[in-house]
């Protein structure tokens, strides 16, 4: 052992002996310290390999004290770079007391901490000093450091009993709110009803046609949790500028044509509605980030600097990008599909995703165009990963693409939408039937219409 890197670094050897002298000693201390250690928290090299031997007996069930371990360690080619009998047999002679095996693993953790951090933060300096992409730069060491944070956090068994008292407090609460369960209303009193609204580390995928409103669909449910709410709602916005994401929304809120905003085709009262609508947004905690090609992991750099969070909306998700080098784009969805219900359960907030359809929906007859799970563009993956989702539907759409006619029944149909809940984790499946003001870009509750 070199004695002088033991100084440099966070180490204390007396506590990595006395961790392995206990499981020598008292095996059965395995279950105290459950999955908390790893060999590579141990710095001391025999140290890592006494362990990794006393790792493989224990999965194996085989019967472990000094002799049996001693024995492995040969089987293995390690018994040397143990330190051979001698000092296996130093450790577990030397041990103080086999029942603070849990003290010596906080000990040995800690100090394995200490030094990834130190790892991590030697090689932030150096990206640092090699002047690459400073927005690039300033992510990966908040990943890394959350990673370090995160990982550090072992996860272990929890009695029935006190997640019974945890979700009896749920009930409870959600009784007293007459169903205002924890997570986040879509704003859509019959659509909330079916999904019995979007619960915390919820992924749900808004699915749809190009031009069939799911853009709308999210920024309506965006202002509505940002309006009732009191929490901050993000956007991510990979197609559009924050600037034309916003005059939707004020086009949807202040009820005002899309396009005279546009063109600047203003009534007197048109203004007075805008204004209205402006003081009413600023006092909303509402976030645009309109970063092109964004990845996960920079997402979720930049919603660790945001309090209160209460919902994230992406738009969408084929224009996500990977950190990885596959050339198969399926494979890249499905990473970032993944990546996106991990993020949502790691916030506790519900994350809704737009997504686009492929374009065989358009070339079955009739109500067949109506979307499917199997029409998830890109990978199937998303279907798997998802916990909610939603497809728009439009008679009109199809229509419209078509040249068809206008008689009385499509004047009806030009006025409503159907959102289809293909999957729902929490609730019933079924289509919920929506009003659509295409001119407003607004999508409204139709509170009679509602088809299980």
């Amino acid at each position: 052992m070199d004695s002088s890197l033991i100084k440099q670094m966070p180490v204390s050897v007396e506590a990595e002996q006395a961790l392995l002298g206990s499981l020598i000693v008292n095996p059965d201390s395995f279950g105290k310290i459950g999955s908390m250690i790893a060999e590579e928290d141990f710095y001391v090299t025999e140290h890592k390999h006494i362990y990794s031997a006393l790792l493989k007996m224990y999965a194996q069930s085989k019967t472990i004290d000094l002799v049996t371990l001693v024995n492995t360690l040969v089987e293995l080619g390690d018994r040397d770079e143990a330190g051979g009998i001698q000092y296996i047999t130093l450790i577990a002679d030397s041990v103080p007391s086999a029942s603070n095996i849990k003290d010596y693993a906080k000990i040995v953790k800690d100090k394995s901490t200490l030094r990834k951090l130190i790892t991590i933060t030697d090689e932030i300096s150096t990206d640092a000093y090699n002047e690459g992409d400073v927005r690039t730069l300033v992510d990966s060491a908040e990943q890394r450091i959350f990673d370090l944070s995160h990982n550090n956090e072992a996860r272990e068994f929890r009695h029935i009993r006190d997640v019974l008292q945890n979700v009896y407090k749920d009930i409870e609460l959600t009784s007293e709110r007459k169903g205002a369960v924890d997570g986040a209303k879509t704003g859509f009193s019959a659509l909330d009803r079916m999904l019995v609204q979007m619960g915390k580390g919820d992924f749900v995928i808004v699915g749809a046609r190009p031009g069939m409103g799911k853009t709308s669909f999210a920024l309506n449910i965006a202002t509505n949790v940002a309006k009732n709410s009191g929490k901050a709602v993000c956007i991510f916005s990979l197609e559009m500028s924050a600037e034309q994401l916003v005059t939707r929304i004020i086009s949807s809120e202040a009820l005002v044509d899309s396009h005279s905003l546009r063109t600047g085709e203003l009534r007197p009262e048109d203004w007075d509605n805008i204004a209205d609508v402006i003081s009413q947004l600023s006092g909303c905690d509402i976030y645009i980030d309109d970063t092109s090609a964004i990845t996960a992991a920079e997402m979720k750099s930049k919603l660790r600097r945001v309090n209160n969070l209460g919902l994230v909306v992406i738009d969408y998700i084929g224009l996500m990008q990977t950190s990885g080098n596959s050339d198969n784009r399926a494979q890249q969805v499905g990473e970032i599909s993944r990546n996106l219900k991990i993020m949502a359960k790691d916030f506790g907030i519900p994350i809704v995703c737009c997504a686009q359809l492929n374009r065989g929906t358009e070339s079955r007859p009739g109500a067949g165009k109506r979307p499917t799970l199997a029409d998830l563009r890109d990978s199937g993956s998303i279907e798997q990963d998802a916990d909610i989702v939603l497809f728009l539907y439009r008679d009109e759409y199809y229509k419209d693409i078509s040249g068809a006619q206008d008689d009385s029944a499509s004047a009806d149909s030009a006025n409503t939408a159907e959102v289809i809940v293909a999957k729902n984790r929490h609730g019933s499946v079924g289509n919920v039937k929506m009003g659509w003001i295409g001119q407003f870009t607004k999508f409204r509750t139709l509170e009679n219409d509602h088809e299980e």
